[in-house]
This record gives C-alpha cells, sequence and structure tokens, in this order.
C-alpha cells in the first residue's frame, strides 16, 4: 500500500470541480488467527473499535528493566483530585500524593495527553463515573500530575509499566538531530549496502529508513532497533534469503522488502500510539488469537510497542523478547543510550494548552475550492483523524495536474519536499520534528517548491494531482503535526482555516467548515455546496 492506502469511489462531478477524496481499503476484523493476521498486514486497516476484556486467565510476566516513575517535581502542587467510578464521592483540592484511595481503587496520576475520553476507554468507564470539581471538554488534554482514584484492575493486563517515552516512537524533537546514514555507516551492517527501487528510484537502506521515518513521522531509532532485534541487519549479515525479502518477519504477500516491512511495522506503531490516546485501542492480539488487555496506566509509546511485539512473537515469549536482560529494550540502549533521559528534555510532546496558530486555506485568495473530505487518516490507517481535502474547482480532467497553485497556509520553511509531499516548519528553525509543522500530499512532483526554500503566507507550494496513491481526483490533504505528533482535526488545538472551523461526525471523509451560521459539507464529487472562496 503506498502512502495513505485509496481507492476510487466517485464517477464524474459535477459543475466541472475535480473530484477529490483519499480513500482507504474496506476494514476488517481484528485478527484472531495466523492467517487473519496476514490478511490485515495485506490491507493494512485493522479498524481501531473498542475492546472487551479478554477471558483468559491473567498472564505472570516478569519485571521489566524499570523506566523513571513520576516524581512530586514533576507533578502540580495543587492538582485537584478526582475519582472515577464512585460518583457519589467528591474529594476536595490537596495537594499531590495526598490522596487516599478507596477500598477496591488505586490512584492514577494523569500524563500528557490523557483526555476524559481516553481514560474512561482506558479504565472502561463511562464519561458520567468520572466526577471531578474543574470543568473539563471530554476531548481536552488534562494537565499532568491530576489524581484520580480508579477501581482497581484485574483480569489479563500487561504490565502497567512505561516502557518507552511517547517522544521515542514519534519521529519527535528527541530524534531531530539523529543522522540516520551515518548512523548505519559507521554501523557496518548489511543494511549499509542493501539498496531497493522505490517508486522508480534507487534507495539505499539508510535512505529507506530516513523515508518511511518521514512519511509516517515515526523515529528512525526505533526503526533501526526493530530492524537490529528482527534481523540483525544494523549490525551483521542475514542468515537466510527470507530475511532478505521480510526482514521483520510479517511476509505479507506483495510486500516484499525492507521499505514494505517497515511501513507495515510504523504503522502498527502508530495504530496502537493514537488509538492509546483516544482510548479505543486496548487490547492486543497474538497470532494465536489469545489477547491482553492493554494495563489502563502505562503510556501511549508503551502502548505501541506492545502491540508490534504481540504480532511477532508468541505470547509465550513475547514478553521476555521485550523486557527481558537480552530483549528488546536493553538492545535499544545499547544502541542509543537512555531513552527516558533524551525524553525529559522534550516531553510532554504535546502541551495541555496548546493553541494552533493562524492558518489560511491552502489556495490562492479569490478562489473558489471544492472541500472534498473533512476529517480522515492524517496519513495512512493507524494516524488519527487529521487532514481535510481540497480540489480546485474548474474544468480540468478530474486526474489531470491542476494549472491552479496549492499554498501556504502560513510562512514557514520547506524542511522536506518530494515524492508528491511538500513539510512546511512554522517555526522557522528547519526542522519538521519540532513545534508547528503542516504537511501537503498529493502534489506534483513537477513544480513542486524545493526544500529548503522560505515562503510566506499565500505563496505557492506545488500542484494539486492525483500522484502518490489512487485518487479519485486531483486535490491537496493537508494535515498538522506538532513536535513530529500527527494531530486530530478535532480536539486539542482545533483545525482552524481562514476562520472556518474543522468538523468531523466520526466518520472518514465526512465533515463540514463552520463559520458561524455558516456551515460547508464535505463532498467527494464536487458538489456546488461544496465549495469555499478564499
Amino acid at each position: 500500500m503506498n502512502k495513505p492506502a485509496f481507492r476510487f469511489v466517485g464517477a464524474i462531478m459535477s459543475l466541472f470541480l475535480a473530484l477529490m477524496a483519499c480513500r482507504s481499503s474496506t476494514p476488517t476484523s481484528p485478527p484472531a488467527s495466523s492467517s487473519d493476521l496476514l490478511q490485515t498486514l495485506e490491507a493494512m486497516t485493522t479498524p481501531i473499535q473498542e475492546q472487551p476484556i479478554p477471558t483468559a486467565e491473567p498472564t505472570q510476566m516478569p519485571s521489566p528493566l524499570p523506566p523513571p516513575v513520576l516524581s512530586e517535581a514533576t507533578l502540580s502542587p495543587t492538582a485537584t483530585l478526582w475519582v472515577a467510578g464512585a460518583t457519589s464521592t467528591r474529594l476536595p483540592t490537596a495537594p499531590v500524593n495526598t490522596l487516599v484511595a478507596p477500598v477496591g481503587f488505586v490512584v492514577y496520576v494523569t500524563r500528557p495527553g490523557d483526555t476524559l475520553e481516553s481514560l474512561a476507554g482506558r479504565f472502561e468507564l463511562r464519561l458520567d463515573e468520572l466526577t471531578y470539581q474543574q470543568p473539563f471538554s471530554p476531548q481536552a488534554y488534562l494537565p499532568g500530575g491530576l489524581q484520580i482514584a480508579v477501581p482497581e484492575e484485574r483480569g489479563a493486563l500487561t504490565q502497567p509499566d512505561s516502557l518507552l517515552p511517547d517522544s521515542e516512537l514519534v519521529y519527535s524533537p528527541s530524534a531531530a538531530g539523529f543522522d540516520v546514514e551515518a548512523f548505519v555507516r559507521e554501523a557496518g551492517g548489511y543494511l549499509s549496502t542493501y539498496n531497493e527501487d522505490i517508486d522508480g528510484e534507487r534507495l539505499s537502506g539508510a535512505e529507506i529508513v530516513q523515508r518511511t521515518a518521514n512519511e509516517l513521522s515515526v523515529s528512525p531509532r526505533l526503526l533501526l532497533a526493530v530492524l537490529e532485534q528482527r534481523a540483525g541487519w544494523v549490525y551483521g549479515q542475514p542468515d537466510d534469503v527470507d530475511q532478505v525479502d521480510y526482514p521483520i518477519g510479517f511476509m505479507v504477500t506483495g510486500q516484499i522488502g525492507l521499505y514494505d516491512e517497515l511501513r507495515i511495522a510504523g504503522t502498527q506503531l502508530n495504530l496502537a500510539y493514537y488509538g492509546w490516546k483516544e482510548g479505543r485501542y486496548t487490547l492486543i492480539k497474538f497470532p494465536n488469537g489469545s489477547a491482553l488487555r492493554l494495563h489502563p496506566f502505562m503510556n501511549a509509546g508503551t502502548a505501541g510497542l506492545h502491540n508490534l511485539f504481540a504480532m511477532l512473537y508468541p505470547k509465550s515469549t513475547w514478553w521476555q523478547e521485550l523486557s527481558g536482560t537480552e530483549g528488546f529494550l536493553a538492545l535499544y540502549q545499547r544502541m542509543f543510550g537512555d531513552p527516558w533521559a533524551r525524553a525529559a528534555a522534550v516531553e510532554p510532546l504535546i502541551p495541555y494548552d496548546l493553541v494552533q496558530p493562524v492558518l489560511e486555506l491552502p489556495f490562492p485568495v479569490g478562489e473558489y475550492w471544492s472541500f472534498t473530505s473533512g476529517p480522515h487518516w492524517a496519513w495512512n490507517y493507524g494516524t488519527p483523524r487529521g487532514a481535510v481535502d481540497f480540489a480546485p474547482a474548474n474544468a480540468e480532467a478530474r486526474c489531470e495536474v491542476s494549472k491552479q497553485w496549492a499554498t501556504a497556509s502560513a510562512a514557514g520553511v520547506v524542511v522536506r519536499a518530494g515524492n508528491h509531499a511538500v513539510a512546511l516548519d512554522l517555526d522557522g528553525d528547519g526542522l519538521e520534528q519540532t513545534g508547528w509543522a503542516l504537511v501537503y500530499f498529493h502534489l506534483a512532483d513537477a513544480g513542486l517548491v524545493q526544500q529548503g526554500t522560505r515562503v510566506q503566507v499565500n505563496e505557492p507550494l506545488g500542484h494539486p494531482s492525483c500522484e502518490g496513491g489512487n485518487a479519485t481526483g486531483s486535490h491537496v490533504h493537508l494535515v498538522r503535526k506538532y513536535n513530529g505528533e500527527w494531530l486530530p482535526a478535532e480536539g486539542l488545538a482545533p483545525f482552524v482555516l481562514s476562520g472556518y472551523l474543522v468538523k468531523g461526525n466520526g466518520t472518514n471523509y465526512q465533515g463540514d467548515l463552520v463559520k458561524g451560521d455558516l456551515a460547508i459539507s464535505a463532498c467527494p464529487y464536487g458538489c456546488k455546496e461544496a465549495l469555499v472562496k478564499r
């Protein structure tokens, strides 16, 4: 599957508007067997969904390498105390670490990225079972350090320990200065000599790792460590031919080579990372169909790692492979040093009071474009619903490269341009992994703005097209990132373009642009009602 997965859904659009909508393959259910797993990986479209607590007996697992724990210095000294699952109990405001949980309850301390909705999903509670003194929107990020008394967890659960910081899964400021090519060259393994044809271009092993990290916004360190543990490519040589075709071991028909294998791994990391943050991905499944519920106390980075390793190892050995003395975490630290020390300098990735800068619609003032898709996957399946699509309103053939220009929604530096995408760094430091960034996709490579160009708002970036995947017509796909993390269109820092608030309805591609009493509904067929003028 190339970049965001698409499928044709439309035909000739009305009013000569260019058809556009990014389209995913038909979702399938989560895998319950090895064959189901392969089918799921082939589609790479396993739906995020609420999942029941498994009925298997609890699994006893050895203690992992100990990550740092939150200290009093990292918590708010005047945090409001909450009680979850006991609506008749309300506790007063008090200093941190003074909450005494009722019998049958334990204390959970909120971490950056938590929301009421995500906590309710992870603890399997209704929103009305979360009681608190300060009003918060269900989608709003909560301040770190708030204490909550939650029902004590029972059943088949993973360990609660946080194993990997969020900033080590996301391509975040933690890895902004990491030189993939230099690391691979110095390691001197098979990866340093590997090359592969990708979209008609011969790429080296290091370039493939870098491209995957850029596209999925997954840390290149994490991709390299997974590759080393699974195939020994970073420092060694493959043992057999299967390791050349399927170095990580997914062995999906038609998905052959390093690039496809890394994209599958990155997709599964993102699937659990963002699903966990939204409180919807709470269960990991093993190739034989057995399952474990993710412990609600872990962080999103750990959830992503658990999900990937459950796909790669049987339940009897996965925990040892992950956290044993010779397991993945030990390997990761030998390769890259202490991830928690790096995380301390950059986390939280998303501050709870984040505010979007002023952004304009991605096309010139005075032009009409069609709003063809509401919130949908930011990049590919597994990323949050953070992207919107616009198509020029003209008489060009539906997949002809448009003569119109997609333009900069804000001033910034073009830090990446190619493979039908432009990444625009808004804080001007030249790094896509830090601060605000915008990613444009489906731009024709011909006429694309050059990497390193400083642009002002409204300056041209490239021509809308169908390049980069199956699409219903020439268009531009626009999504936001902050500190490397894909942002959903709704919730914290809502997506606003030229004063239009992006609103979704929980279904990919559907939604509205709202400004005052005006609501413009997305229409993939170029409906007159979907026209927007800057």
